[in-house]
């Protein structure tokens, strides 16, 4: 069963380097933190599974201002990714290498300007120096 298991890793990764040969649009952090948000988001909702676009655009926001603070819509403009339609764009790349599934009522539409980078990423990063 391991052995399946890490065969099946293995033809992901290889499925993920066609993806980032093929679109060269993000940097391949923003794939892997795409994926780290995606189980951030299914930890703190406490379920295993499917998430919804709107889930994970939450979730991926919260991820980045945990991980990058005041930095965070840097770090993500660094990787390619300026709105929530790039976010759509990795997660349907992943998709169609096979990385991830999705069911019928997913789209990269439920990823088209559902937030602004400025105002998500601005809130709650306000520091003064005294």
């Amino acid at each position: 069963m391991a052995e399946i298991k890490k065969r099946h890793n293995v033809n992901k990764i290889f499925a993920l380097l066609k993806v980032l040969n093929k679109d060269k649009r993000y940097d391949p952090e923003s794939y892997s933190f795409v994926m780290a948000s995606l189980d951030f988001t299914t930890r703190r909702m406490k379920r295993r599974g499917h998430v919804s676009g709107m889930e994970l655009l939450e979730g991926i926001k919260d991820h980045a201002l945990e991980q990058f603070g005041p930095m965070a819509m840097s770090v993500l403009a660094h990787w390619g990714i300026k709105t929530t339609n790039d976010l759509g764009e990795i997660v349907f790349n992943m998709i169609d290498a096979g990385v991830l599934g999705k069911t019928e009522q997913d789209s990269k539409e439920e990823f088209n300007n559902r937030f602004d980078f400025k105002t998500a990423f601005g809130r709650g990063c306000k520091y003064t120096i005294r």
